[in-house]
């Protein structure tokens, strides 16, 4: 057996809408990309919306910040799919509720383990935020959450498209939510996550140093097995492959999908800034010389399910520009990597 494995998944499926809540202007759906200025540390912080319109006051005040984002951007991609009810909820997080578990344990140490809220405790759990999707909408399918560092969201894609192949459903609303502590951040500096030096995304990519920008976002799609605009043609992840086995599935996922790498038209990396990891975005960008490559973390920042930012990302693009093929590539710290190959649909 080779010490890398991948996955793979073929079988099409639909974008009928999206939303995203990240560091960018995104949630109103436009995608004009804009370089931010940080202050202090390199870390982006989410643009939240208004989140009154959709969350009732006497609940909004008792929520957390990753909870009313996962929830606001699940409803408002609904919305923008003209759907209420989903027939399945599969969602990925990498951390869930920071904010909520930080809580939960400084109060075990200040009440010495005694008279604890358990509110915290219930929001801290990864499957929170499709508990209250499913709740707010009266969905009582499928649901589920992937929780494995950088290939949560994908595997929620990955579920999403065997059960629309399968016939269990024919529109799944599949997501990704991470947040950002200063608590978190700090413990993740400590292992050479982040930039030692205050790095502002414009010079991201030409650092030329370990460590990434910090980021956050949730992110929302739904899919479908009825044809629309925009098609997910198929996925594949890779584990801890080296640069030649990562090279050889990538040319396998090709062929696999039928297309050669002059077909493609555009090339969404998730290239970060990591010195430690650019090999990898070396050769597989330079496998599509023809292609135009858009950067995306220099926009979202680095987390474990930045991939659904690309994805929204590419969405865009193929909506708004010229491109009609578009192969996105992110790898998360050097241990999983993906390949998504989108098209737009002939309707």
């Amino acid at each position: 057996m080779p010490r890398w494995c991948s996955a793979n998944m073929k079988a099409k499926c639909y974008i009928r809408g999206c939303a995203a809540i990240s560091p960018q202007e995104s949630f109103a759906g436009h995608f004009a990309p804009q370089l931010l200025t940080l202050e202090g540390k390199s870390m982006m912080r989410v643009k939240e919306p208004d989140y009154s319109g959709f969350i009732p006051p006497n609940s909004l005040r008792r929520m957390s910040r990753v909870l009313k984002m996962g929830l606001v951007a699940a409803l408002q991609c609904l919305r923008n799919s003209n759907t209420s009810v989903p027939g399945a909820i599969i969602t990925g997080t990498g951390r869930g509720s920071l904010q909520d578990t930080e809580k939960f344990l400084h109060n075990i140490r200040d009440y010495a383990e005694t008279a604890l809220n358990p509110t915290p405790f219930i929001q801290s759990t990864y499957n929170s935020v499709n508990g209250l999707i499913a709740l707010q909408q009266q969905c009582t399918e499928y649901n589920n959450t992937f929780v494995h560092r950088g290939f949560s969201f994908e595997h929620a894609v990955l579920d999403s498209m065997m059960q629309l192949a399968e016939g269990n459903a024919t529109e799944v609303l599949t997501g990704a939510f991470d947040e950002m502590t200063d608590e978190h951040f700090y413990i993740k500096s400590r292992i050479g996550y982040w930039k030692n030096e205050l790095t502002q995304p414009a010079e991201l990519l030409d650092s030329n140093t370990t460590g990434s920008i910090s980021g956050e976002g949730a992110t929302f799609f739904l899919f479908s097995s009825k044809p629309s605009d925009i098609c997910l043609e198929g996925i594949k992840m890779v584990y801890k492959p080296s640069g030649e086995e990562l090279q050889q599935a990538l040319q396998a996922f090709l062929s696999s999908q039928d297309i050669a790498a002059e077909e493609i038209d555009l090339l969404v990396s998730g290239r970060n800034g990591d010195t430690q990891y650019g090999h990898f975005y070396d050769g597989v960008e330079g496998e599509f010389s023809d292609a135009r490559v858009f950067y995306f973390k220099p926009y979202c920042g680095e987390y474990d399910t930045a991939g659904a930012f690309g994805l929204w990302a590419a969405v865009k693009e193929l909506e708004i520009g010229p491109a009609k093929t578009v192969l996105l590539y992110n790898n998360f710290y050097g241990e999983q990597h993906t390949f998504m190959l989108l098209r737009k649909a002939a309707i």
